[in-house]
């Protein structure tokens, strides 16, 4: 039976991985390990590794990594914490093949940790671009590491071959995140109404909003200014990631709380059913999230993109770009109220519609990841 750990670091990764992780479980030719680390054990992140075992999964192993300041040198001084950590954890696990999803800095450390242990690596979402964040070079340099790779889309593919990864080890198998679509039973608005106590029947935007990592300075004054202009609409917020920068981002949106307590929600946690659930019945995405990019299309909502922190990557008709600039947020936001419906429905997803899961554990089961293939030359 073969041990595949499955790395978990933040609560809209654990989001994406959630299937793939249950799959795994209830295969018997399978043993699932988790883990997890960084913001499932911050507070100010909704402690949200209580969503992991409330679902029903044994977390193998635990790192807290994570430093309070939001500084560039502690994002570093975390990930000294936690490549420590990780190598302790996964000298105790032993895992036959560590999942990966992604480009941030905790699995920048724990993929490195596995390198030098000699653990394979499967990496989820690699040759993707993102030039507005640092995750870029962290996103390549994972798969410079990795074993096999599960790509999203076929530009996605190419791009890692590339990097002279193997053809025959770089797969198109969608995104993971996706089987979420066909797989998870959607809140109705009631439903959502009692948990959060707030009116979901009324007209609200989705707004997520995380650092652009490459800047030393943001100002999100502009998004702020363009949201408080917008009437007879309510606002509703997931926290940013644990990224340098996003206690600017968090003040503001407390503030913006203070000033329209009645038309704003603040969620630190949605887990995955609820906040799928939130974003169908929204009237737009807004922020810079890369869901606006994969999940908002393939439920059929306009998304606002705001920024460089997703450019690069793939797009489609429904997503509206703009700079950090209030007229151009404030002229977006009208457009996605506005678009047609029979518009919304034509729309093709980039990144597919799921059934991604089981296509990652048929390769798992069948394809030798041992070995570290060689450099391939186009």
């Amino acid at each position: 039976m073969k041990k595949i750990a499955v790395f978990t670091g933040t609560r809209a990764e654990y989001g994406l991985l959630y299937w793939l992780m249950k799959d795994i479980q209830t295969d018997p030719d399978l043993e699932l390990q988790i883990l997890a680390t960084a913001m499932h054990y911050s507070p100010e992140h909704g402690e949200t590794w209580k969503a992991i075992v409330k679902d029903g999964f044994e977390i193998t192993e635990s790192i807290e990594m994570l430093l309070s300041s939001d500084t560039s040198s502690a994002v570093v001084k975390s990930m000294g914490v936690g490549l420590i950590g990780f190598a302790d954890a996964l000298r105790r696990m032993q895992p036959d093949l560590l999942v990966v999803l992604g480009d941030r800095f905790e699995a920048l450390a724990v993929t490195q940790a596995a390198l030098i242990m000699q653990i394979p690596i499967a990496h989820l979402h690699g040759g993707e671009i993102t030039e507005g964040a640092y995750d870029e070079s962290i996103r390549h340099a994972i798969t410079k590491m990795a074993t096999i790779h599960f790509a999203a889309a076929e530009p996605y593919k190419k791009r890692i071959i590339q990097l002279g990864e193997q053809p025959n080890k770089v797969f198109n198998v969608g995104a993971v995140g996706l089987d979420h679509i066909q797989r998870t039973q959607f809140r109705s608005i009631e439903e959502l109404n009692q948990i959060y106590e707030f009116d979901f029947s009324k007209p609200y935007f989705l707004i997520t909003y995380h650092p652009e990592t490459n800047l030393k300075d943001e100002d999100v004054t502009p998004l702020f200014n363009a949201l408080k202009k917008q009437s007879d609409v309510n606002f509703i917020f997931s926290y940013p990631n644990a990224d340098n920068g996003n206690t600017e981002i968090v003040k503001a949106m407390l503030v913006l709380k203070d000033e329209m307590p009645d038309r704003v929600l603040l969620v630190k946690n949605f887990g995955i059913q609820n906040y799928l659930s939130v974003l169908k019945y929204s009237l737009a995405m807004v922020g810079n999230s890369s869901s606006g990019l994969s999940e908002a299309p393939a439920l059929q909502v306009p998304t606002v993109n705001i920024g460089d922190r997703q450019k690069g990557r793939l797009r489609c008709e429904s997503i509206l770009d703009v700079k950090l600039d209030e007229h151009e947020i404030q002229h977006a936001l009208q457009i996605a109220v506005d678009f047609p419906k029979a518009q919304l429905s034509q729309v093709i997803a980039p990144l597919g519609y799921g059934n991604t899961s089981k296509k990652i554990i048929n390769l798992i089961k069948t394809i030798d990841f041992k070995k570290k293939a060689p450099f391939y030359d186009l």
